[in-house]
């Protein structure tokens, strides 16, 4: 029976175990949006998963939304995240980057002079967000992307994606849910467009089509992979047909071949969305949220995924790896610092 320790090919990647790191916003970066110290020494304390995800990162000034997260838009980000991958590395860890354009989601507060809040339609997203030059703020209402602006997206992402090789990333990992720009264009309610990028199913699936194709010509399809929560309905998004919406998807991306299709669980308690992933997808996929030791071995008998990523867990046992092997207890973590500034419920958590 394959178990969370045995290793995996997915694409060109060869994982040593199964256990995945997930991508989690920490908000350690610096105003510059740069890779900080602290997070070389975060991501290497964690290298013994089979594969790091590494957090949200934006492909532009742009695709900015939240307080201190980083970027991967110009040489000295690149050179700040050749250290973190080099840390990786020398652990003898597997790392990719999960490239995450916020689109409507964020704050002019949050983005450097001249950077813009874009989005399928003008549309703003419901909630606030919180900045660290003045707390909470109503989210930013978007420009709506014109033809040629979606093109110039698409080539953002392209270039971030060689960026990312530049730095030594091992792969990326399109972020395509949360009710960011990729998912704005794959819902109802943000994507109101009347053009070949809105209306039906496989319009609204184009662009995302189109930044896979985009992001695979340059690292090579088995290099690449993509997230997706099906139904989900997080930074008010609204999706009345999962199923169709993410079969159309999967059917435009499946010529690419990805490495990967990180699947998390759907809130809609009637849609498997492993089982459709399963269904619609013929690579290898990684199966996330609510996943402990004997839920994550249960799916992995079961063929349910190929792999299982880990994200609260990772925050409080940087040897989650072992722990897991050993059958050691885990620890929790403290809430109240997931996103502060600081080393403190950061890199501070002791092994067991």
């Amino acid at each position: 029976m394959t178990t969370l320790f045995d290793p995996l090919q997915l694409g060109e990647l060869k994982l040593a175990n199964r256990v995945v790191m997930a991508p989690m916003t920490r908000s350690r970066a610096d105003a510059a949006a740069m890779p900080t110290a602290l997070m070389v020494e975060y991501y290497r304390q964690r290298a013994g998963a089979g594969l790091i995800v590494a957090e949200g990162t934006a492909p532009s000034p742009h695709g900015l939304g939240y307080s201190r997260t980083p970027g991967i838009y110009n040489e000295a980000q690149v050179a700040a995240w050749r250290e973190v991958t080099a840390a990786v590395r020398g652990e003898g860890g597997l790392i990719a980057l999960q490239l995450m354009h916020c689109g409507r989601v964020g704050s002019q507060l949050n983005k450097p002079a001249g950077a813009r809040t874009v989005a399928p339609s003008a549309l703003r997203a419901a909630g606030q967000i919180y900045t660290d030059a003045a707390g909470m703020q109503e989210q930013d209402l978007p420009q709506a992307l014109s033809l040629e602006e979606i093109a110039g997206v698409v080539a953002e992402y392209a270039r971030a994606t060689q960026y990312a090789l530049d730095a030594g990333f091992d792969a990326v990992e399109l972020h395509c849910t949360s009710g960011y720009l990729p998912m704005q264009f794959l819902a109802e309610n943000s994507n109101q467009r009347s053009d070949a990028y809105g209306g039906s199913v496989d319009k609204r699936a184009r662009f995302v089509i189109e930044v896979l194709q985009a992001i695979s010509a340059v690292a090579g399809g088995g290099r690449v992979g993509m997230r997706i929560c099906p139904g989900n309905p997080f930074n008010d998004v609204v999706d009345s047909d999962p199923a169709a919406t993410y079969a159309a998807l999967l059917a435009g991306a499946a010529p690419l071949q990805l490495a990967y299709l990180h699947v998390m669980r759907s809130p809609l308690r009637s849609f498997d969305a492993f089982a459709m992933a399963r269904s619609h997808f013929k690579g290898g996929l990684i199966l996330n949220d609510g996943f402990d030791a004997a839920r994550a071995a249960k799916a992995l008998g079961e063929a349910r995924g190929e792999a299982v990523s880990f994200g609260r867990h990772f925050i409080g046992n940087p040897d989650l790896v072992r722990r897991l092997r050993e059958q050691l207890p885990l620890a929790g973590f403290n809430d109240k610092t997931l996103y502060t500034p600081g080393a403190q419920g950061y890199t501070d958590y002791p092994v067991a």
